[in-house]
This record gives structure tokens, C-alpha cells and sequence, in this order.
């Protein structure tokens, strides 16, 4: 990442937090337990079968979306900035909610870029925000599988030389312990919005 990258993820995080602390404290004000900022969707929509591996070099499959909340953003290791800056955010919202004693749901990074992101490049990256965040990989078929349930775009963008990246999708779904997609949140991503909504979304509030 060059080091003007490295200064706007710092900026754009830093801004993030500002603007989480000044909601998150209109947050315990409000008596309102309907989501403000998040996509409730209308229907859940159930993911199907896929079989991927985890950061852990471990089978990654629906089974593992049941069970507990998650958080799930699509990214990739070579992203200069949302990236980065997305998981950082998320990471202080597990925190965040962890510390009020609320559901904190698991964070989950899918690759869009499987071809360069191999389990030990995910696990070393994930690895540089929170140790709680899982990445997953595998064949772009079976990604498919998973960004198609849900509307995820993502697509190579070629820079010359062979090199490239992707552009996708930066909305963060969130998957209920059935293992449906229950609501999304939009980008830009503020952490004191989604302090505030997830437990009224997962019902611990």
C-alpha cells in the first residue's frame, strides 16, 4: 500500500470514529428500537450450499453461517483503502457492542480476488486488524454463489502490465443465525450507526 493510501485509510478511519463516538451517544439517548441507518430486508433470503475454506485452511460452508450473527463484507488483500479501512470500522463496532454488553456479531471477510488471496495471504492480512476476523477464499465459482444470493458486485479492472483490481460491492450484509441475509448497511460506513442498530437488529435490545 503506498503511503499516500496509508494516509487516507488513516484519515477516513479517523473521521469514522469521530463520527461513531458522537452517534453511539445519541444512541444510548434513544428509546427507539427500530434500525435507523440499516436495510431491514423484507424477506430473508437464505444462502445456499457452497464449499469455500477459511483463512485456517479449514472447510467453509453454510454450516458455518448458523448459529451466531455475523457481519459479512466482500474485499479483497490488494485493496487500497475501503478494505482496510471497512474491517478496521467493524472491528471497533464488535468492540464497541462487546463492551455495553451487547451481541456482537462475528466478522467475515470474503475475498472477491480468490486468485491472489490463498488462505495464508488472508490469514496474514486478516490477522492485521483483529484476530476475531475470519477471511475466506476458494473458487471464484463458489464465491459466486454467495454474491449472487446477495446482489455483491465484483469485477477484475486491468491497469496494464497484467496487473489489476477489483472493483465490487461495499455494502456490509448482515446474516442472522439461520444463516439468512436479514438486513445491509451502505456505505459510507459510520461505527456509531451500526453500534446503534445491530442490537435492535438482532433483537439483544
Amino acid at each position: 500500500m503506498e503511503i499516500s493510501n496509508r494516509l487516507l485509510v488513516a484519515i477516513f478511519i479517523a473521521l469514522a470514529i469521530l463520527g461513531g463516538t458522537f452517534f453511539f451517544s445519541k444512541a444510548l439517548q434513544s428509546g427507539n428500537s427500530s434500525p435507523e441507518f440499516a436495510t431491514v430486508w423484507p424477506r430473508s433470503v437464505s444462502i445456499p450450499e457452497f464449499e469455500l475454506i477459511d483463512h485456517d485452511g479449514q472447510p467453509f460452508r453454510r454450516e458455518n453461517l448458523t448459529g451466531s450473527w455475523q457481519l459479512m463484507f466482500f474485499g479483497f488483500t490488494h485493496c487500497p483503502d475501503i478494505c482496510p479501512a471497512t474491517l478496521q470500522q467493524l472491528s471497533l463496532v464488535q468492540a464497541s457492542l462487546e463492551k455495553i454488553g451487547q451481541v456482537a456479531p462475528e466478522i467475515l471477510l470474503v475475498s472477491v480476488d480468490p486468485e491472489r488471496d490463498t488462505p495464508d495471504v488472508l490469514g496474514a492480512y486478516v490477522s492485521y486488524f483483529d484476530a476475531n476476523i475470519k477471511g475466506v477464499t476458494g473458487d471464484l465459482d463458489e464465491i459466486r454463489k454467495l454474491t449472487s444470493t446477495s446482489s455483491i458486485f465484483s469485477e477484475k479492472s486491468y491497469q496494464g502490465n497484467d496487473e489489476y483490481t477489483v472493483d465490487h460491492s461495499t455494502v456490509i450484509l448482515v446474516v442472522n443465525e439461520s444463516g439468512a441475509i436479514h438486513a445491509s448497511f451502505s456505505a459510507p460506513h459510520i461505527i456509531g450507526n451500526l453500534v446503534k442498530d445491530l442490537p435492535r437488529i438482532t433483537g439483544s435490545k
